[in-house]
């Protein structure tokens, strides 16, 4: 279920989602949330619904609903009206524990078992957008020391990605500026979003990386697609069309990546009792050999695409 490109497309507008099936993106994100008013929301309900029945899609892509926050009273009224229609995936905002995602698991899956639904719906959760979230964020690990606090039931089995948001957060700290005058996130924005990376590999699912909300700043967003891919992000959300192919492409792998990758692998395999060795003059141990296959893994799912 790895993807690299999520777009957002707003749940009311069939134009914009007719040009998020055009678009090359791995996920669309049909939402109910954010970029819909709160009168037109029924409309928007009944929109994604119809939208999900049609099942209009470009090859593997994945169509996914972001809903409303367990907190907005809306969260039920939303997965009643599209977990008929059996979407890849629910986008969970605005958690503040690992517990909200269960009670949310536990809603799909009595959904799914009303439904008579076979494949288990996915979970994204945006797991930053709250400032008790940002500090809960290593509760969602896969498993804990001893003695350390975890909700009955963790981890959650269909969680499948973290992401992380940097509005909703600016918005509960009174932030005046995300960004520093040297380009980069400051502070507590860097943390939030090390500590979505960090969790989602406690977690063992994907670490995708947030919006770049000017989707008019090809520079800024070809900056963030390098520095998410050099940190460990596998995937990226966006916000138009123009950003899918530039996501897409950083997330894939090169030939030259792959071709090295291979040779890592193959030196490993000829001389399996060995701890070390030399690839292309460099010494390479097995931290290396994990990530060449890591590396092969997702060039094969993007070539079986």
């Amino acid at each position: 279920m790895s993807a690299r490109s999520w777009l957002f497309v707003p749940g009311d507008s069939e134009r914009k989602q007719a040009r998020g099936v055009e678009s090359a993106a791995d996920a669309l994100i049909l939402d109910l949330e954010d970029s819909v008013a709160p009168r037109r929301r029924p409309r928007a309900r009944q929109q994604v619904a119809a939208f999900l029945s049609g099942r209009p899609r470009r090859g593997a892509q994945q169509l996914w609903v972001r809903v409303n926050g367990l907190a907005s009273g809306e969260l039920l009224e939303d997965l009643a009206a599209v977990m008929a229609r059996a979407p890849d995936g629910i986008v969970l905002p605005k958690v503040s524990s690992p517990e909200e995602v269960l009670e949310v698991h536990h809603y799909l899956s009595a959904l799914e078992k009303r439904e008579s639904l076979e494949r288990q719906t996915g979970l994204l959760v945006i797991a930053t957008e709250t400032p008790q979230a940002v500090l809960g964020l290593s509760r969602f690990a896969a498993t804990l020391p001893a003695g350390a606090p975890s909700p009955a039931g963790w981890p959650c089995p269909r969680l499948t990605a973290l992401t992380w948001g940097a509005e909703d957060l600016s918005a509960a700290l009174g932030v005046r500026e995300k960004v520093a005058a040297d380009g980069a996130l400051t502070f507590t924005f860097e943390l939030a979003r090390a500590l979505c990376l960090l969790a989602s590999a406690a977690a063992g699912v994907q670490a995708i990386d947030g919006v770049h909300a000017d989707f008019a700043d090809r520079e800024g967003l070809a900056r963030e697609l390098a520095r998410a891919r050099r940190d460990g992000f596998t995937g990226k959300l966006a916000i138009h069309p123009d950003q899918v192919e530039p996501i897409n492409a950083a997330f894939t792998p090169t030939e030259s990546e792959v071709a090295g990758a291979r040779r890592i692998v193959a030196a490993f395999a000829a001389s399996p009792d060995i701890g070390v060795t030399s690839v292309d003059g460099k010494m390479i141990d097995r931290p290396h050999l994990l990530q060449a296959q890591r590396l092969l893994a997702a060039a094969e799912a993007l070539g079986r695409k």
